[in-house]
């Protein structure tokens, strides 16, 4: 062979040996591009549209909660934005939609407690608590505060803010299982009357019950989760679960006498 055709072929095989490298590296580009997701968003089914012949001194509460729905739609999307990545394959489940579950379940029960002191309480509402993930860009309507109602009230109502956040519990180590401890609620009750005793003690065995299966789910968890999630998926739900049982021990209470006050902040559990 010539030496000017060994040149030639030599030329021939660089080019093409980088063309093929260009090509590959493009094709890399385009895969890490396409690889990008955008987080899901919160889709909950609306109740202020299943509301009807909602009592005019029941409106401002009503309507509170409604905006608090909406708060904790807004709340769980932020946390689906910035937990990406985090946790085993039930994160989502167990630490945003679970616990968002649980809020709404509170919520809508005190919307429904709140037209059954003047009106029919509006009953199956707890069907809408649950709430799924929405992947295609968009979630569920937003809440109308003033939607419900006979009357609306002549100002819109501000919306209600959440509470502020106390610091998480401390978290224990892996490894070290804790113990929920929560306020006595029997001993704080007035005396209770006979007409009420069987609701009200089916209430506190229920408030055993949260406290019983809060714990097994503390002891299944150990190490899962980032640093708030005992705080987020086990404590902050089982207060939510707590806020309801009270409130119907002092509903089944206040039919007959006085109603008891100040009873919701027995709901708040600790980790020791």
């Amino acid at each position: 062979m010539s030496r000017s055709r060994e040149i030639s072929r030599r030329w021939k095989i660089a080019i093409t040996a980088g063309v093929a490298a260009a090509l590959f590296g493009t094709g890399i580009g385009v895969a890490a591009a396409g690889g990008e997701s955008a987080a899901p968003t919160v889709d909950c089914p609306t109740v202020g549209d299943k509301l009807s012949g909602v009592p005019a001194s029941a409106q401002a509460e009503v309507s509170r909660n409604l905006a608090l729905l909406n708060t904790q739609i807004e709340e769980a999307n932020r946390r689906l934005v910035t937990s990406q990545g985090e946790g085993g394959p039930n994160f989502i489940q167990n630490a945003i939609l679970g616990p968002l579950k649980d809020k709404r379940a509170a919520t809508i029960d005190r919307i429904a407690i709140s037209i059954g002191r003047k009106g029919t309480r509006p009953q199956g509402l707890e069907s809408l608590a649950t709430c799924t993930l929405a992947t295609g860009g968009g979630g569920g309507a937003a809440e109308d505060p003033n939607a419900p109602g006979e009357e609306p009230p002549a100002e819109e109502p501000p919306a209600e803010q959440p509470p502020a956040e106390e610091p998480p519990a401390e978290e224990p180590p892996a490894g070290d299982v804790g113990t929920i401890t929560c306020p006595d609620v029997a001993s704080q009750l007035p005396a209770v009357p006979a007409g009420a005793k069987a609701e009200v003690d089916r209430n506190l065995a229920q408030l055993d019950n949260q406290i019983a299966e809060a714990q097994a789910r503390l002891e299944s968890t150990v190490g899962q989760g980032g640093p708030n999630f005992v705080q987020n998926a086990i404590i902050g739900p089982l207060e939510d679960k707590r806020v309801a049982a009270i409130n119907r021990i002092a509903t089944a209470i206040g039919r007959i006498n006085a109603r008891p006050v100040g009873l919701d902040a027995l709901a708040p559990c600790t980790v020791s």
